[in-house]
């Protein structure tokens, strides 16, 4: 990395790096006591606020949106990890989440700005096909997507390693957490209205993390929908095609087919638990080759370059 004093960018994105780093021994640390951790959040906080003003200058510098390259998208992609945990933490204020998320968001800075070749790094004039206002359309809802969809495969694979000895008996649907037990006793029902007696179910941590992983799932499935349609749209102006078959394309289909089978397993079918889960974590390798593989092989229109470069 370019190490330029005074570079705003340069120095929002190791802040960014740092309050990640110092919160993730926290974030492991609330895991044994079993109560999320403020310090966290106050960090993750500050995290999000300098990964925002870090894309704001970048979007000064260079003159266009902040994700018209491989380290501006996971700068993005790490803003919009932030982001997903703290309002993840507004409803549900668990130290998993904390476990889960926070090293996600850590890894795409990290990433972003120590790995990467310089020239991976720089802001370049954008070629005329990028010259589109598809471009903030289209990128942001798909890394928005990706975003909340590693989250959610995380999050559902933790499952399968959580009081793995427990048997899950999920008793909520997929789209509630509540639910009531009801029992009835030997009398007739019509002779004795007490017999029928309603008590509230207590839903353990195991099947919060289940359902809490399947609505962030659900939403990266959507957003990932629109940016599929967004991209057919902005190819065909750009390229005259909706679909050309480039691996980046072909890539985001598989990662979308997954993802639907994920939802078609448990609302026709049924399943919950750790074998949505397994599921679940094959999307996660799917992403991460359709994003980090093929963007890095320098093959298609989509990617960047980096490993088979003479």
């Amino acid at each position: 990395m370019s190490f330029e004093i005074g570079d705003p960018v340069l120095a929002l994105g190791l802040a960014s790096f740092l309050l990640l780093l110092i919160s993730l021994p926290f974030a492991f640390w609330a895991l044994g006591g079993g109560t999320s951790s403020s310090v966290v959040r106050f960090l993750v906080s500050i995290a999000n606020f300098s990964l925002t003003a870090q894309l704001i200058f970048r979007w000064w510098d260079s003159g266009h949106f902040p994700i018209s390259n491989l380290y501006e998208s996971l700068c993005f992609l790490a803003w919009a990890c932030s982001l997903i945990q703290l309002i993840i933490e507004r409803s549900w204020p668990s130290p998993l989440v904390q476990a889960v998320v926070t090293p996600m968001a850590l890894l795409s800075i990290s990433f972003a700005s120590f790995a990467l070749p310089e020239r991976l790094q720089e802001a370049s004039v954008l070629v005329p096909a990028l010259r589109s206002s598809w471009l903030i359309m289209h990128v942001s809802v798909i890394m928005c997507s990706y975003a909340a969809l590693l989250i959610g495969s995380l999050l559902s694979g933790a499952v399968l390693f959580t009081d793995k000895n427990q048997p899950i008996e999920i008793r909520s649907s997929s789209i509630g957490v509540g639910g009531f037990r009801r029992s009835i006793n030997n009398s007739s029902l019509f002779e004795n209205s007490q017999s029928l007696n309603l008590t509230p179910i207590n839903i353990t941590n195991i099947e919060r993390l289940d359902t809490l992983s399947y609505r962030i799932i659900t939403v990266g499935f959507l957003l990932l929908s629109i940016g599929l349609v967004s991209g057919a749209v902005w190819a065909n102006e750009a390229w005259g095609s909706w679909w050309s078959w480039d691996p980046k394309e072909t890539w985001a289909l598989i990662c979308w087919l997954v993802y639907a089978a994920y939802l078609h397993m448990r609302l026709s079918r049924g399943w919950q638990g750790r074998r949505s889960a397994l599921v679940a974590m094959a999307g996660l390798f799917v992403i991460c080759i359709c994003y980090i593989g093929v963007n890095l092989l320098g093959v298609g229109l989509h990617s960047y370059g980096w490993f088979f470069d003479a």
